[in-house]
């Protein structure tokens, strides 16, 4: 009853480790992923900034199950947990809301303030978990301990950086609005992990969940944008016909999807508990984009800019503490009888999830390349190709060597969080 908690794999790699690298991984890229939203500076609505990025995110949500496995892999997973369609949807639709949220934080609040601040997910994530599946059931006292300081920690975080964003007088009446949507941002995106630990407790492909999550958020995004920002005379559409902006919003939306995989495979591994607060380590890296790239502290005085620093330190170390706690095998136990759970209650065979859960991936599944296979991938390389050559640079301030510094960062990750997945469990 305990193979997620002792299968090791045949490179020698832990599921937990596999499960850290992906979760620091996804931090690198899920970071780096807002700074184009930036453009709602440019008197763009958010509503249009989140419509073009989502746009984005479909474009490349569909290309990399199709590229890694192929559309006759992905149907016939999907073809056999249909109950789980549902769940994709309804974690998109979160998904898009959240987004929405997260573009008004940015606007008035700043980037560097607004990050930490809906990183306080992860103590939704962290409740969802135990009540829902169970997570940290059997856990030491040591374990416990780590999960209980991490999650206070990030409390205080979030409280010293909302204060540090009040503090300041003139920016007061537009900081509450941004904090309000950034905790709102929070509460969508740690109830969105629930569909997504129901679905790897059922043994389903991360690849397989975002064909139909994806989905959902575009339908939920686009709800918004014609229900709330003016129909179908939103600045959404007239900001499609600008393709000069247009192509950073959409590789906002690639580098997305590459952040959120990583983390979909982190939530698979490690559950909700230690995944999410792990891959919210983008707070460190969306204060380096807002900070280092934009100069968003340089005005700061030295009280707010200690206030930032060290509620994002404190943040980090929450994270931490709560993704170093190991699972043990009793706890492991409990999480085979969640699995066991849905076994029952969906008619799936026990023995052949709890091998995919562990990346153990059962045979006779299809992963052949078909014609329409190659016509999505090309289809996307040249939407990006044509909006790209077309690209401006936009009319903001960046400091281009810092640019360039954290972009080889996420190269390095991406080559290190790929490999340790296609070496360990080959994407499944």
């Amino acid at each position: 009853m305990a193979l997620v908690v002792e299968e090791t794999g045949k490179t020698g790699l832990s599921l937990h480790g596999l499960g850290v690298v992906c979760g620091l991984s996804a931090g690198v890229w899920l970071g780096a992923a807002e700074a184009p939203t930036k453009l709602v500076n440019a008197g763009f609505s958010p509503f249009a900034i989140s419509l073009c990025m989502v746009a984005g995110v479909f474009t490349a949500r569909w290309t990399f199950p199709t590229l890694l496995k192929g559309t006759g892999y992905v149907f016939e997973d999907l073809a056999e947990r249909k109950h789980l369609m549902v769940w994709a949807l309804l974690a998109g639709a979160l998904w898009a809301v959240a987004n929405t949220l997260t573009v008004f934080a940015i606007r008035d609040v700043g980037l560097a303030v607004a990050f930490p601040m809906w990183n306080a997910n992860s103590l939704i994530g962290l409740f969802w978990g135990r009540v829902l599946f169970r997570e940290l059931e059997g856990a030491s006292g040591r374990n416990i301990a780590k999960v209980v300081l991490g999650a206070i920690a990030i409390v205080i975080a979030a409280v010293m950086l909302g204060f540090s964003t009040i503090h300041g007088g003139a920016m007061g009446r537009h900081a509450v609005r941004g904090i309000v949507a950034a905790l709102g941002a929070s509460l969508m995106w740690g109830t969105m992990y629930v569909p997504y630990r129901k679905a790897y407790l059922s043994g389903m492909n991360p690849l397989s969940f975002v064909t139909v999550f994806t989905v959902g958020e575009l339908g939920t995004v686009l709800a918004l944008t014609l229900a709330l920002d003016g129909g179908l005379h939103s600045s959404a559409f007239q900001l499609f016909r600008v393709s000069g902006a247009l192509f950073w919003l959409f590789l906002g939306g690639f580098v997305w999807v590459i952040g959120d995989l990583f983390q979909q495979f982190a939530t698979k591994y490690l559950g909700i508990g230690r995944g999410i607060p792990l891959s919210n380590t983008n707070q460190l890296w969306g204060l380096a984009w807002g900070a280092l790239v934009f100069g968003e502290l340089a005005k700061a005085d030295r009280q707010h800019r200690w206030m930032v620093i060290g509620g994002s330190v404190i943040m980090i170390l929450g994270a931490l503490a709560i993704s170093t706690a190991v699972a043990s095998a009793k706890e492991g136990n409990s999480t085979n009888e969640a699995v066991l759970r849905e076994c029952r209650r969906y008619g799936l065979d026990y023995q052949r999830t709890i091998m995919a859960q562990a990346g153990d991936e059962f045979g006779g599944r299809d992963e052949r390349r078909r014609w329409w296979d190659y016509i999505i991938v090309l289809t996307a390389i040249a939407v990006f190709v044509t909006l790209g050559v077309r690209a401006v640079v936009p009319p903001l301030t960046m400091d281009l060597r810092w640019v360039v510094i954290l972009s080889v960062v996420l190269v390095a990750s991406l080559m290190v969080g790929g490999w340790s997945l296609w070496r360990r469990t080959r994407f499944n």
